[in-house]
């Protein structure tokens, strides 16, 4: 498995933007499809974004879309998603994950095995 730091995280006005990073180390990097999940106070955790392992493919949830942008740099061994226009209902912890079959393109929580400890986003009204 892969380790994984978030950062970024934090309390925000609807409508602006935040950037998130996650840091790997541990493995190759370019190795590992890359995705980040959130989890709102109580509801389930839910798919975000993902990115191919070498960012040539990406999948958003239909509720960011247009709005969050994920990337990658693999010299780095980061992941970011970059959040605009953000709204209230993006409140939640997002966590960073990696998948090791670096070519899917499933959404499914299941299909990464190595997760963040997360990173809180908070959007006020």
């Amino acid at each position: 498995q892969v380790q994984l730091v978030e950062s970024g995280g934090g309390l925000v006005q609807a409508g602006g933007s935040l950037r998130l990073s996650c840091a790997a180390s541990g493995r190759t990097f370019s190795n590992y499809r890359m995705g980040w999940f959130r989890q709102a106070s109580g509801k389930e955790r839910e798919f975000v974004a993902a990115i191919s392992w070498d960012g040539g493919v990406t999948r958003y949830a239909d509720s960011v879309k247009g709005r969050f942008t994920i990337s990658r740099d693999n010299a780095e061994n980061t992941v970011y998603l970059q959040m605009n226009s953000l709204k209230p209902e993006d409140t939640a912890v997002y966590y960073c994950a990696a998948d090791p079959y670096r070519s899917r393109v499933s959404p499914r929580s299941a299909d990464f095995d190595s997760w963040g400890q997360g990173t809180q986003v908070t959007v006020s009204s």
